[in-house]
């Protein structure tokens, strides 16, 4: 089937249609370029400590012959990590590739019977984890095939002393390692120990290997494995390099990463692409602390960051944030949800810095959608599909929608997943014989191509037979000065099926329901407009700041 591509003439100057799929082989073959153009230069930062790409070398190559030697682990074996942002993280992940490996990450926030599944589901053999989430590993081990439990504290590869002063104000002074006993556990430090006596074979990694099974859809049903192979990473980060690529100094760049890498967004954004730019990852290992967050940011002269809309509103809302050196700043890059356009024109006026939305899945590895990075204003659009990326809008039968109206969007490129890890009907429900990928996100196109999301399928409130897209609604709400958070769901209504209810996180202890109704009377016609109001201290979320409309629904 032939697609139309409006988008292609509004493609920023020196971004190519079509990107090199096959430069690298592998995600292991460009941490070894980069490794070899810039090996002096910083690469990841956290807690006042940096590594260098060299070091980033040595010490992922003595955990991934650890791996290899010492549990004589075979290519394809999934390793777990579990853990925040610090700098153990790099150092397994690229260990674990290097070995011919399967990373399976995990979110540290999991309860007991979320990584039971994840741990069974994937046949993880080993698993890293950070000590303050070592309790909820003993709780599963025995029900899992994991025969290797590898465990680490927060300040284990800063110097010392500070590093056993992190370690002991953690566990003593603010409670939060709960005490946990795993025979036979491993220290990270005395893995890249005993890696050292071995030396790394070389790892013939194929492009079609699965790099990375990556957890999704928890939020929407029992949480699935994408498989992502090192071709599906490697084509994302050179369509996303191509993209912004035009606008960085190799080399010279520092990113924010605040979202954390075990999370697809910041894992190919931050983890990947600036790494084939040479840049240096300043991680941030709890974004939630947000006056700590703003300190860190004074101390960093950083050229680019990511997040999602919560991240950013909450960044504008803390003490501080306006002493903040902007000067160097060029990219701010948004996704995982819609932005606001009420927080996009904040962080604007404030940071000199256009707020760029984009869109991806975790399908996609991520990125699908980004907008043009000399975009002057914020467009309320996911932006153009992105170099060697195909999309369409289907109706219910399948048939291609006409310009303006609304479908689901779906995606067509090397970025798309092989499938769901096991899962051959889940995968037979999303992916179709033409290589597209539903998305389940109901999306509209202008004549020019630029794609604007309207809803996910199963967000959408039906008001007497009317659709209502709950980003609309929030978007309404967001513009109110005295709102800092806002979240549109559908109730039941005898009279229209469904009513629209908002649940709000006051900015302004003052402000009352009638006021959010006026507000709302006067920008959404009739059916699109609230009619229950509830105010709450805080709003459900994922670990990465997505608001969580399914359990305010319920």
């Amino acid at each position: 089937m032939s697609v139309e591509r409006p988008w292609l003439d509004q493609y920023p100057a020196g971004v190519p249609a079509q990107i090199d799929v096959d430069e690298f082989p592998s995600i292991v073959a460009v941490l070894e370029t980069a490794i070899d153009k810039y090996r002096d230069r910083p690469a990841f930062a956290n807690l006042g400590k940096t590594l260098t790409y060299g070091e980033i070398d040595t010490l992922s190559s003595q955990f991934a012959a650890y791996l290899l030697g010492e549990l004589g682990l075979k290519r394809g074996d999934r390793v777990a990590i579990m853990m925040p942002n610090c700098l153990q993280y790099p150092i397994a992940t690229f260990g674990i590739l290097r070995a011919g490996l399967t990373v399976v990450n995990t979110n540290p926030m999991y309860t007991a019977r979320e990584l039971r599944h994840q741990l069974v589901d994937s046949g993880a053999v080993a698993v890293l984890v950070l000590d303050n989430f070592g309790d909820t590993v003993q709780q599963v081990l025995a029900d899992t095939r994991v025969r290797t439990v590898i465990t680490t504290g927060l300040g284990d590869m800063l110097p010392f002393p500070k590093g056993a002063i992190v370690n002991f104000v953690l566990r003593h002074v603010k409670k939060m390692v709960p005490d946990y006993a795993i025979a036979g556990a491993v220290r990270f430090k005395q893995t890249l120990a005993l890696g050292g006596k071995h030396t790394l074979p070389e790892i013939d990694t194929r492009p079609d290997d699965i790099a990375f099974l990556q957890y999704t859809g928890g939020t929407t049903g029992v949480a699935k494995g994408a498989m992502l192979t090192h071709r599906n990473l490697v084509a994302n980060m050179q369509q996303a390099a191509a993209w912004i690529g035009t606008n960085v100094k190799y080399g010279e760049e520092t990113i924010i990463t605040a979202l954390p890498l075990y999370h697809i967004f910041a894992l190919t954004a931050n983890g990947l692409v600036f790494m084939k730019f040479g840049g240096l990852n300043h991680l941030i290992t709890n974004p939630r602390d947000m006056p700590g967050f703003v300190k860190e940011l004074k101390k960093t002269k950083f050229t680019a960051i990511t997040g999602v809309n919560t991240l950013f509103n909450g960044l504008l809302n803390t003490p501080g944030f306006e002493d903040i050196d902007f000067s160097g700043l060029h990219l701010t890059l948004g996704g995982g949800m819609a932005v606001q356009r009420a927080v996009a024109e904040r962080w604007k006026k404030a940071t000199g810095c256009t707020l760029v939305e984009a869109y991806g899945l975790t399908e996609t590895s991520p990125a699908a959608c980004i907008n043009p990075m000399d975009l002057a204003e914020y467009n309320g659009s996911i932006g153009l599909p992105i170099p060697s990326t195909d999309a369409c809008l289907k109706d219910e039968d399948g048939n291609d929608v006409p310009v303006g109206e609304v479908g689901e969007l779906c995606i067509r490129g090397p970025q798309v997943m092989k499938g769901y890890w096991q899962r051959p009907t889940e995968t037979a429900e999303v992916l179709d014989g033409d290589g597209w990928l539903h998305t389940g996100d109901m999306a509209k196109m202008d004549e020019k191509g630029f794609f604007y999301i309207v809803d996910r399928k199963k967000d959408m409130i039906l008001v007497s037979g009317f659709n209502v897209y709950p980003n609309e609604i929030e978007d309404v709400v967001a513009m109110m000065p005295g709102v800092l958070e806002v979240a549109a769901v559908g109730v039941p209504d005898e009279k229209s099926g469904e009513a629209v209810k908002v649940v709000i996180v006051k900015k302004d202890p003052s402000l009352t329901a009638e006021q959010v109704l006026q507000h709302s009377r006067a920008n959404l016609t009739g059916y699109k407009r609230p009619h229950h109001v509830e105010f709450r201290d805080e709003l459900p979320k994922t670990n990465v700041g997505k608001i969580l409309r399914r359990e305010l629904r319920d």
